[in-house]
């Protein structure tokens, strides 16, 4: 069975087939980061002794704020082709790119900074799971990047063939990296400040 690409409401869902296949997805993600807080408090909680990392607090809170820039512009990207701006869409899809850009160069940094001190995975349960949670969100990042790079450059192309599903792709493309950003919103004062 072949369930085609739609941009209208299916009667049966009440979605379109990109929006459903999205939250789905971003359904999943929800588990797997929830197994693995829920990991993170269980160790925590259960640990006589807690090895506490040092992290750099303002380079977290630097990077909560370019997150919380790059959903804004994803917005603006997405609201500007709703308002057939393409010029304007452009310029906050390569904003929403440069600013994940940063971050993942701050992170960069940060990591840096743990492997020059001797700080790697097996150094303590908290460095361990600061990695495996970082690092994982890192990995999203990447991927949201991968994605926004394709609609700025090749998948352009759908704008002047087919508007309407371009639009909706940004859309979708926009919730994941909602998603994203909310992870970050919880990581950084659950590594950072408790």
């Amino acid at each position: 069975m072949n369930i085609p690409y739609t941009v209208e409401v299916r009667p049966d869902t009440g979605l379109a087939n990109g929006k459903l296949g999205i939250w789905l997805f971003l359904a999943s993600e929800v588990m797997l980061f929830g197994a693995l807080f829920s990991s993170y408090i269980i160790l925590r909680t259960g640990s006589i002794h807690w090895p506490q990392g040092e992290l750099n607090v303002w380079l977290g809170m630097v990077n909560t704020f370019i997150l919380i820039g790059s959903s804004v512009t994803m917005v603006m990207a997405w609201a500007s082709l709703k308002l057939n701006d393409w010029g304007k869409h452009r310029l906050y899809l390569i904003l929403t790119f440069a600013l994940a850009g940063i971050f993942l160069v701050n992170k960069y940094i940060e990591y840096a900074d743990h492997i020059t001190r001797g700080e790697y995975p097996s150094h303590s349960t908290f460095v361990a799971m600061y990695f495996t949670l970082t690092g994982l969100h890192g990995l999203h990042i990447l991927g949201g990047m991968v994605v926004m790079a394709y609609f700025i450059g090749p998948g352009k192309k759908m704008y002047q063939t087919n508007r309407e599903q371009f639009v909706n792709r940004i859309e979708y493309t926009g919730l994941y990296w909602h998603f994203v950003d909310l992870v970050w919103i919880f990581l950084f004062p659950v590594l950072y400040l408790l």
